[in-house]
């Protein structure tokens, strides 16, 4: 069972190791690096860890996140999901799908109308999730923030509540 919840500000000192577990582990995989936030105060963390829209997943009763993700508004209609990372050895586990749903569901609190999110195109395992999360490629490309010789694919999920069939569960 997956546990996801918002982080409040007792888990900046979390919330930050597994932010630079994620940029040590796949450095092609976010538009920041390493460096740049490690070098960032305790202050930073603590805004980070209690602004609202960070979350965190836990697999049963672990005492270790399995993964972390945010949602960040935008503008009025357009929430973007940010930081997506689980663990290697929690991958294929649903932290993945549970992360999105809560950012989907986050996103829908908000009154946004979809949910935006760029991911490296050459990473398939994370381009095939946001596919079963029901996102698709907008057409936007740009060069990765952290890497410019790589490429950043938009994807967006429009939030139509009024359908049965759009609901924070992917299909299957």
């Amino acid at each position: 069972m997956v546990l996801v919840r918002e982080t409040v500000l007792g888990d900046w000192q979390v919330l930050r190791d597994i932010r630079l577990e994620a940029l040590h582990d796949a450095p092609s995989a976010f538009g920041s690096t390493y460096a740049a936030e490690a070098a960032r105060d305790e202050a930073f963390w603590h805004g980070r860890s209690s602004g609202g829209g960070m979350f965190l997943a836990y697999l049963d009763a672990a005492a270790e996140p399995a993964g972390l993700a945010g949602g960040y508004q935008l503008d009025p209609v357009t929430v973007e999901l940010i930081s997506m990372y689980v663990r290697p050895r929690d991958r294929g586990r649903g932290v993945g799908e549970a992360l999105v749903a809560t950012v989907i569901s986050w996103a829908r609190a908000r009154r946004a109308a979809s949910v935006h999110l760029w991911v490296t195109e050459n990473n398939t395992p994370a381009c095939q999730l946001y596919e079963r999360c029901g996102f698709t490629p907008t057409g936007e490309r740009q060069p990765l923030p952290s890497d410019p010789a790589l490429s950043g694919l938009a994807m967006a999920r429009v939030l139509d509540s009024g359908r049965a069939e759009d609901d924070d569960a992917p299909d299957g």
